[in-house]
């Protein structure tokens, strides 16, 4: 971006070259056949199967949960504690923060290293099994993204627009992105830095704790940071002095 640009676009108040365009996905899901009953198959299965299956039992799950506070890690760590019984290695399961990983092939190694460490120091994990019907079972999310009828130029249509989307497309946007960028940065923070300057504001929404808040209270968080930098900015505005 240019200097000019830079400060051209380095204001609450100013006009995007390029405008931010909102999507979301229909994600579908689908049987991979695979299934585990201990640990040990858990652990060679995370090895094999693709990353759409990673991706399931981590992101969506969050996804599917989110209106529960706090919420729950993924869907791994809680069949191992609440299902095969091992709690202890549930807890050090549920503190991998999956969202925070920039992608899935990173995010599978600390699950599968995690598995093993337990199963080195834990001889008796070994002996544990599932009954036939209660095995963790394999399936992989097919997401389909599609575009929105919300458009922004301005941060004020931004704002309006964030008040109006639906949760998908807020989760696309905010932590899927995180994987479509390589990086730990989201849509919205990427789209306010660069195209309208507002860094210390693109830092802010950079990074929210999707165990923290539901999605719709993440939501109001958003709107509460926007609303504010406009307020302010209306009033600097108004008063130049």
């Amino acid at each position: 971006m240019s200097e000019a640009l830079n400060a051209h676009t380095a204001s609450p108040l100013a006009v995007a070259v390029e405008p931010f365009r909102f999507k979301t996905s229909l994600i579908l899901q689908e049987a991979t056949g695979l299934r585990a009953s201990t640990l040990a198959q858990l652990s060679t299965l995370l090895r094999e199967v693709p990353e759409s299956c990673i991706y399931h039992h981590t992101h969506y799950f969050l996804l599917q949960h989110h209106y529960l506070t706090p919420e729950p890690s993924h869907d791994i760590a809680y069949w191992v504690s609440e299902v095969l019984g091992e709690q202890p290695l549930g807890e050090l399961l549920a503190g991998i923060d999956t969202v925070g990983y920039a992608d899935l092939k990173t995010l599978r190694e600390a699950l599968v290293t995690t598995i093993d460490d337990y199963r080195q120091r834990t001889p008796t994990a070994g002996l544990r099994f599932v009954s036939e019907g209660s095995e963790f079972f394999f399936l992989k999310s097919i997401r389909i993204i599609m575009p929105t009828p919300y458009v922004a130029t301005t941060l004020k249509e931004f704002a309006r627009a964030l008040e109006h989307v639906s949760i998908r497309s807020l989760y696309f946007h905010i932590f899927d992105a995180r994987l479509r960028l390589g990086r730990p940065a989201n849509d919205f923070s990427v789209w306010l830095g660069e195209q309208l300057g507002l860094k210390e504001l693109a830092q802010r929404v950079v990074t929210p704790d999707p165990y923290a808040y539901t999605l719709e209270a993440l939501r109001s968080t958003l709107l509460s940071m926007l609303q504010h930098e406009l307020k302010t900015a209306d009033e600097a505005h108004a008063d130049p002095r």
